[in-house]
């Protein structure tokens, strides 16, 4: 079992994604800062089901817990738990998995004003499990499948926010 949890062989894999939405700072946080607006913007065949009771009103907050079961494959349902580490209001936040499918997962979300909008920046740092394994699996299928997920959500948050572009010269 040593094997499939070294750390000296566990990769941490990194990926970059950017938007620029129509909407202001303030709407834009509204939106992303609530995590009953997370099933808005993942793919339906994931299905995927908050399970914390949480109140629709409810903005993300440094140690916040959330708690849902996802289906990333096969229809095969995961419990996951993250918890907000570090929130700047309308700046950034941070989410970090305490339990999940993941043997490590950082995702950073980035907000800044820019002419006619905001720029939505996600930095996402993960490990997988299983040594070696999980590398192949990353590079086999798991890579693909993040980045197929994060072309869904620009798809959506462009659908309900509109294109962005940029009149001011």
């Amino acid at each position: 079992m040593r094997f499939f949890n070294n750390p000296a062989i566990m990769k941490a894999f990194h990926l970059n994604f950017s938007q620029r939405i129509p909407i202001s700072l303030p709407e834009a946080w509204d939106f992303f800062s609530s995590p009953m607006n997370l099933a808005k913007i993942t793919p339906k065949e994931m299905a995927f089901t908050l399970t914390s009771p949480l109140r629709p009103e409810e903005k993300m907050y440094p140690g916040m817990i959330i708690t849902y079961k996802v289906s990333p494959v096969a229809g095969i349902k995961l419990n996951w738990m993250t918890e907000i580490t570090q929130v700047e209001d309308q700046k950034y936040f941070i989410d970090e998995q305490r339990f999940g499918p993941y043997k490590f997962w950082h995702h950073q979300h980035h907000f800044k004003t820019i002419p006619g909008g905001v720029e939505m920046n996600d930095i996402l740092t993960y490990g997988l499990p299983m040594g070696i394994f999980g590398n192949i699996a990353n590079s086999a299928f798991i890579a693909g499948k993040l980045q197929e997920i994060f072309n869904f959500r620009k798809q959506k948050v462009t659908e309900l926010f509109g294109d962005y572009t940029n009149t001011e010269t």
